[in-house]
């Protein structure tokens, strides 16, 4: 595959379905606000209630690729599709007692949902040429990321019941858009040579073994973004306009240029560029921290570099791990990347604020050598039979 006029069309569907979900994701942008407001909870139990709707997610992403590879990824995503659009769109009328269960249930089918629809862009494509269509599919759901908060908060203010009702509304009429477009597939037999379950496959492939500690060493770092680094630039007096800004820029850098970079990089091996990536993400966390330079102007700077290495790794590392699964295996094994591309959204946050609470200018460095610790398991993963070769297009 050359371009991306050679994407079969099941691709471009789905990532019109990302971009729609992602638009409407109302739910995991405002139910703290929602708990907290209009039904009255306090802070900790609205965490609490909206926390269990990540975990549930979390648990979806390891465990639910199975059920795609098992029964087929159409039939598992147009079935979890209808109960999250169902369970949302009734969530003002779900007391809260029942909000407590559903949330962690919307969580799980919704991550279920997610692996059904990478697991059918990526069987649509042949292996060694996935990294243009998980760009595509990035891409998509970056933009409607871009797009979704302004939305909301103009749903908003006719009331948050109205948010969750255009959202569950949303994803079932995507749902009956997207089913006739979506092939129908069996469940794929295991080749006979091939291990029958995940974790006999995993165990394996020592390659698939070094690189996913990497992946949620890297990913604990770079969610700091959404924890530390905030709390980094209040503490230096910087207004929060230059946070917005910084996210600002990585999303604009994203969406302008992780397709022409996967295209470019597309025959290039994908250990080099996943450990080039980490680095990156290394040097800019550590940037953050040189503050000589000026707070603002070593932000600036620092996002940049970081955001560089994230259009190089995270499309490659994503690709990479799908042509590494077998066929009968393939939902499994991007649950199992998602999970540890993931992992930084329940661990950050925690690890990060002890580190900051005892010693601020520790964090940077720190991140920096967290890392780059990902970046050397990375290089260590690498195929020399299988990444020494340019892929297949």
């Amino acid at each position: 595959m050359r371009d991306l006029r050679d994407l079969p069309s099941v691709v471009w569907v789905l990532a019109a379905g990302r971009f729609v979900s992602s638009a409407s994701a109302f739910l995991m942008l405002f139910l703290v606000l929602y708990l907290t407001g209009p039904r009255g909870l306090g802070v900790v139990p609205a965490g609490i209630i909206a926390g269990s709707n990540g975990v549930g997610a979390l648990l979806g992403n390891v465990t639910g690729g199975r059920f795609g590879d098992r029964y087929g990824h159409r039939r598992v995503l147009l079935l979890t599709a209808s109960v999250v659009g169902v369970l949302t769109a009734l969530i003002p009328w779900q007391p809260v007692w029942l909000l407590a269960v559903t949330m962690p249930l919307t969580g799980y089918l919704g991550a279920v949902a997610s692996l059904g629809q990478g697991a059918l862009a990526a069987l649509a494509v042949p292996a060694g040429s996935r990294r243009s269509s998980v760009a595509v599919s990035r891409a998509a759901s970056n933009a409607g990321f871009v797009i979704g908060p302004p939305v909301g908060a103009l749903l908003a203010t006719h009331g948050y019941d109205t948010l969750f009702v255009v959202d569950g509304v949303l994803t079932l009429v995507l749902r009956h858009a997207t089913s006739r477009f979506l092939p129908d597939e069996a469940p794929v037999a295991a080749e006979p040579d091939a291990p029958a379950g995940l974790w006999r496959a995993v165990r394996a492939d020592r390659s698939l073994l070094l690189l996913l500690p990497g992946v949620v060493l890297v990913d604990l770092v770079y969610r700091q973004l959404y924890s530390t680094l905030p709390l980094h630039l209040r503490d230096h007096g910087q207004p929060l306009a230059l946070y917005t800004l910084l996210v600002a820029i990585g999303s604009g850098l994203i969406l302008a240029l992780e397709i022409p970079v996967a295209l470019w990089l597309r025959d290039r091996p994908a250990i080099p560029i996943i450990a080039t990536g980490y680095a990156l993400v290394a040097v800019g966390f550590v940037i953050f921290g040189l503050t000589w330079m000026g707070v603002t102007a070593a932000a600036v700077v620092a996002m940049v570099v970081l955001t560089a290495g994230e259009i190089l790794y995270k499309t490659t590392a994503t690709a990479h791990v799908l042509d590494a699964a077998p066929a009968h295996l393939v939902g499994q094994y991007q649950g199992l990347y998602t999970g540890a591309a993931t992992s930084g959204t329940m661990l950050s946050a925690p690890l990060g604020g002890m580190v900051y609470a005892v010693a601020p200018g520790l964090l940077w460095p720190l991140c920096g050598v967290v890392a780059g610790v990902g970046a050397l398991l990375a290089l260590a993963s690498r195929r020399p039979s299988r990444d020494a070769e340019p892929a297949a297009s």
